[in-house]
């Protein structure tokens, strides 16, 4: 009998978040441990799936389907291909990252949050994982219920804003979904994705299903106009919901609309693809100018993230090869380089309480190895070439040139500001005369903060961030390993024939 292992990579983590929710007499210490015990065996879960995954091969793998609601022709239906399971991977290596750093940062509620954690967990695997409309809209909401718990109870001083902020423009975005996904039920008969997509949908529908699926993936990548939640939840929220929320929940948007939009309503989708490449240019460029006058350090990262999930939405509609995949490889990338950047970012915020950029300087001569790590990372996330930032970006830009020289033009501007704030930011942080880190957290004052003996890295910390600069690396010098697959569901994406419905 064939191990359903997708179901236990979506649900085993539901279960800790179970047992720690029964078990109410567990101590802070023991809550912790179950917490990094079931992400770890989670993670071990995923390394099994890419393990037995089959880059050669096109089709769905582990699948899993069985009836769920028979009125509706539901299924419980789960499946992975090329486009889908690195995202698994993703969230599966992230999690007990952000449980074992936070040992020591959270010292109330422990319980709570990481069952919130384990919560998380599971959603954003079941969104990767679900083939099934109506599955696939319950994981993409479920994610909501925790992200907005821990903002909003072990965030910063403006979490509540934050928080209720994030959930309205996500919540707002997603009952536009909902409705579509009803009116694809109606004219379809079904639920499953894969037939949805192999279904004859009228254009002057698609056009207006289009939009509805656009406003929820919008917010959810996110793309200029709709983007304003995303520096505040990133600002309030702790170092690990800064890490998932980049990591991984970030990438959910462009997920759906390779998922969704290009494979079931291709005419739409190819009809407004001027307008979509407009939005993600602006949102190149916008982000990046705004970037270059921040004085906090988590909002600049927030805001490039922005600009470089532009070029995510940007590879996707060239409809092309290079295009198409390259999003994906830039979603893994940032995946990565992001969350390790939010990481480094709590690193001296832990040590000195502030983020300010303007009470920082020659941190290099203080936390050398510290110093080193955020150098090849801010590297990567400019694109430098031997980093997987330099993979994702050249593909998009490939496929840029191909369809307009201008739109590539723009493109290419965005990777020069990408370059200009990440590297003033470092010569402002890290280089100059060494200076005492300042405290903000006194109005009209400032607090200056004690050196420690040790301020650099610790061992667990230098273990973390070499697994991430290892995988950013590895992508950077070897991205056969993932583009294979990756190529293999680009191709049935582009398959998909305009005018066929």
């Amino acid at each position: 009998m064939r191990i359903p292992l997708l179901s236990l990579l979506t649900f085993l983590p539901l279960t800790g978040a179970l047992f720690l929710m029964l078990v109410k007499t567990t101590a802070e210490r023991n809550a912790k441990a179950v917490a990094l015990w079931v992400a770890c065996l989670n993670a071990l879960l995923a390394i099994a799936l890419l393990i037995h995954f089959d880059t050669a091969n096109a089709d769905f793998q582990f699948v899993e389907k069985r009836m769920w609601i028979e009125n509706m022709r539901c299924f419980y239906h789960l499946g992975v291909d090329g486009l889908s399971v690195y995202f698994v991977a993703l969230a599966a290596f992230l999690t007990p990252i952000c449980i074992r750093l936070s040992f020591d940062k959270i010292t109330h509620r422990v319980r709570e949050y990481m069952m919130a954690f384990l919560l998380l967990e599971t959603f954003m695997i079941g969104v990767f994982c679900a083939l099934d409309s109506i599955l696939f809209y319950l994981f993409f909401e479920g994610v909501l219920i925790p992200m907005f718990l821990i903002i909003g109870l072990w965030g910063g001083a403006n979490r509540i804003y934050a928080c209720f902020k994030f959930f309205l423009y996500t919540f707002l975005g997603s009952v536009f979904m909902l409705i579509a996904l009803m009116k694809l039920f109606d004219d379809t008969g079904t639920t499953c994705l894969i037939e949805m997509s192999a279904a004859s949908i009228p254009f002057v529908t698609q056009k207006w299903l289009f939009w509805a699926f656009v406003a929820a993936f919008a917010v959810k990548i996110p793309m200029w106009p709709v983007h304003t939640w995303l520096p505040d939840a990133h600002v309030e929220a702790p170092t690990a919901g800064s890490v998932l929320l980049a990591g991984v929940l970030l990438k959910m948007g462009g997920y759906g609309l390779l998922r969704i939009v290009l494979p079931i309503l291709p005419d739409a989708a190819h009809y407004f693809a001027p307008i979509m490449i407009g939005l993600s240019l602006i949102g190149i460029v916008y982000a990046s100018l705004v970037a270059l006058v921040q004085t906090d350090i988590k909002k600049l990262i927030a805001y490039s993230s922005v600009a470089h999930m532009g070029f995510v939405t940007l590879g996707i509609f060239t409809f092309t090869a290079q295009g198409i995949s390259g999003s994906v490889m830039q979603m893994i990338s940032h995946g990565i380089i992001s969350a390790a950047l939010f990481l480094c970012i709590g690193v001296i915020y832990d040590r000195y309480h502030t983020r300010e950029i303007a009470h920082y300087s020659g941190l290099v001569g203080m936390m050398p190895r510290y110093a080193a790590v955020f150098f090849v990372l801010a590297l990567g996330a400019i694109g430098v070439p031997g980093t997987s930032g330099f993979i994702g970006e050249l593909l998009v830009l490939i496929a840029a040139f191909r369809t307009n020289i201008s739109v590539a033009a723009i493109a290419c501007l965005g990777m020069i500001l990408s370059a200009a704030y990440m590297l003033w930011l470092y010569r402002r942080v890290f280089t100059g005369k060494l200076v005492r880190p300042l405290a903000s957290g006194i109005v009209g004052t400032a607090a200056v903060l004690p050196y420690k003996l040790s301020t650099d890295l610790n061992g667990i910390e230098q273990s973390v961030f070499a697994l991430l600069i290892a995988g950013m690396l590895l992508l950077g010098i070897y991205p056969t390993c993932v583009l294979t697959s990756i190529n293999q569901a680009t191709v049935k994406i582009l398959n998909v024939k305009v005018g066929k419905k």
